[in-house]
């Protein structure tokens, strides 16, 4: 249970104050809407889809106000690196940005449902309302308006019958017309963002994403069309509408009962989402500013399994371990920029990515940098890059614990890639004052292709420990998922030599799946009353099963061993 609270106690408690405050907001703002005498007669005409349309507006306002905090990067890199006001613990919550992000964008999507139909209704019924005949309250409360010095309560001014006079309100009111760019903006932006459209057509995600400008300008209109109206309050003080609803007929004639005045809410959207629009600009700002900066291609290494490396250098940059960037190549596209976590450690005098082809931006970017060519290429051939980063991930805390285990899947060993060399060159250099002592690395891979380009690395970290006399220092397992029948046949003739047939490691690959249970268990036994980081670059299926095993292998007792759950998120 500790360990539990350890790992997801925190989020746990930021998602329940979030959704708690989405609750007090819903029913706060329902009874502003559904008690006062303010809305006495708009309650007449719309009924309880008022309250309906007003209490998922201000749920709305809330997390527009939160939606873009999450993707401020540079923001929440300045507060992982502060660590005068960011522990590790509040440092991996900031590694769930992401998911908090998708979280609020579902909690959006679901207000603007209620909103959007709560409205629908409102329209029909104030269409109807007008264009009624008969002698009713409704009917004089829509009548209002239409003579000299006295105020209108029912927006749809013409009388046109459904559906021309709900489709005049929704196209030529400022508040129908905004309302439907908004919900037309925010439904491609939800539906582009699905998984399978973000792995298959990433370029669609890239450009219906960025209707959110659009969705924040219509939001801010939205609000100054006023067509939700209540009784000012200088009316309500010599006309009292529980009084005087039941005498509509002689509104005007008696004394106590003039005609009611009204006039729309003042708009509040823009208070609430003013500020981080305002953030966001400078973060938009920091991020062309760096893009401008000049990076040079020192060097374009071709791997096997349509793999490549870039190394740069670009005037001050800076890195940690495990971090990542964004990369633009103006010769493929002006527009596009794609994450790539950084493979090189910040001891070397160059960063580097490894990219793998798997779609027309990566494969573009190989072409113009002559990855396809057998012949030397020229420094001054290659494209030019643009580079904003590098920001924050949960490997930049594996030197905060004593041990750890390392899990990449597929291309997702590339933060470690970059650990494992700082590890080298801490170890090579202050040895004793390095606080991390035990490395577990697991990768799993499909194909035997992928391994090629990482064994080198390993290699020279297997035979620098050797040298040092510390081979236990690090431990890894590397996994073949996926094998033919003749491969594992060649595996099997070449088993007993000395070294790996795959890697060229003395660690044999293993293949299939780790068995994690077992692997936990042993690693806690060996390690009793430790703090034990697990770090993860990999899908979501591997997160959900090593953040269970984190929890099921951790002792309820504080002295006793803990595994503290991290993964990648970009």
């Amino acid at each position: 249970m500790s360990n539990w609270v350890e790992n997801e106690g925190l989020s746990i408690f930021v998602i329940f104050m979030w959704l708690g405050l989405n609750v007090f907001l819903f029913v706060f703002y329902y009874f502003q809407y559904d008690r006062p005498s303010k809305f006495y007669y708009t309650r007449e005409l719309l009924g309880p889809c008022l309250a309906l349309a007003r209490a998922p507006a201000a749920c709305l306002n809330f997390n527009c106000m939160l939606i873009l905090l999450p993707v401020c990067r540079n923001l929440l890199s300045f507060l992982r690196g502060s660590s005068a006001c960011c522990s590790v613990r509040i440092r991996r919550q900031l590694d769930r940005n992401l998911t908090f992000h998708k979280l609020v964008a579902w909690m959006i999507a679901l207000h603007t449902t209620i909103h959007t139909i709560a409205h629908l209704f409102n329209v029909e019924w104030l269409v109807n309302a007008r264009n009624e005949n008969k002698s009713s309250i409704e009917t004089a409360l829509s009548d209002l308006g239409d003579h000299g010095n006295e105020s209108y309560l029912n927006f749809a001014r013409k009388k046109l019958p459904n559906p021309a006079g709900g489709l005049y309100v929704a196209f030529t009111t400022l508040a129908g017309l905004t309302g439907v760019i908004i919900t037309l903006c925010l439904i491609l932006i939800i539906t582009s963002s699905t998984k399978t459209i973000r792995r298959s057509y990433f370029e669609v995600f890239w450009f219906t994403h960025h209707l959110f400008v659009i969705f924040f300008a219509g939001l801010v209109f939205h609000g100054f069309g006023r067509i939700v109206r209540g009784q000012t309050a200088a009316s309500l003080k010599v006309h009292k509408p529980e009084e005087c609803a039941g005498n509509w007929t002689q509104w005007g004639e008696l004394p106590s009962c003039p005609i009611p005045e009204f006039a729309g809410n003042p708009p509040m959207t823009w208070k609430w989402i003013v500020a981080p629009m305002i953030l966001y600009v400078f973060e938009r700002l920091v991020r062309f500013w760096r893009s401008q900066q000049k990076v040079v291609i020192t060097k374009v290494v071709t791997h096997p399994f349509q793999t490549y490396e870039l190394q740069m250098k670009k005037k001050g940059f800076k890195m940690e371990v495990g971090q990542y960037i964004f990369v633009q190549c103006p010769a493929v596209s002006m527009l596009e920029w794609h994450p790539f976590t950084l493979t090189s450690a910040p001891e070397e005098d160059y960063f580097s990515i490894h990219i793998r082809i798997v779609g027309d931006w990566t494969e573009g970017v190989a072409k113009v940098c002559g990855c396809d060519k057998q012949e030397f290429q020229e420094a001054w051939k290659l494209p030019k890059i643009a580079v904003d980063g590098p920001f924050g991930t949960a490997s930049e805390d594996v030197f905060s614990y004593e041990i750890v285990m390392l899990v990449g899947a597929g291309i997702g060993v590339t933060p470690f890639a970059s650990v494992l060399k700082s590890v080298w060159y801490k170890y090579c250099n202050d040895a004793i004052n390095l606080r991390l002592k035990k490395i577990y690395f697991y990768w799993l891979c499909r194909d035997t292709h992928a391994f090629e380009w990482f064994a080198d690395l390993l290699q020279s970290l297997e035979t620098q420990m050797q040298e040092k006399n510390n081979a236990e220092f690090l431990s890894y397992n590397i996994y073949l998922t996926g094998w033919d029948e003749s491969q594992a046949t060649h595996f099997t003739v070449h088993h007993d030599e000395e070294k790996d047939v795959i890697t060229g490691l003395k660690q044999k690959t293993l293949y299939g799946r780790p068995n994690w249970e077992n692997e936990f268990k042993t690693i806690a036994s060996q390690h009793p009353s430790s703090r034990i980081g697990v770090f993860l670059c990999g899908p979501e299926a591997l997160a959900d099963t090593l953040s269970k095993m984190s929890i099921s292998n951790s002792e309820a007792d504080p002295r006793g061993v803990h595994f503290i759950f991290n993964k990648e998120n970009f």
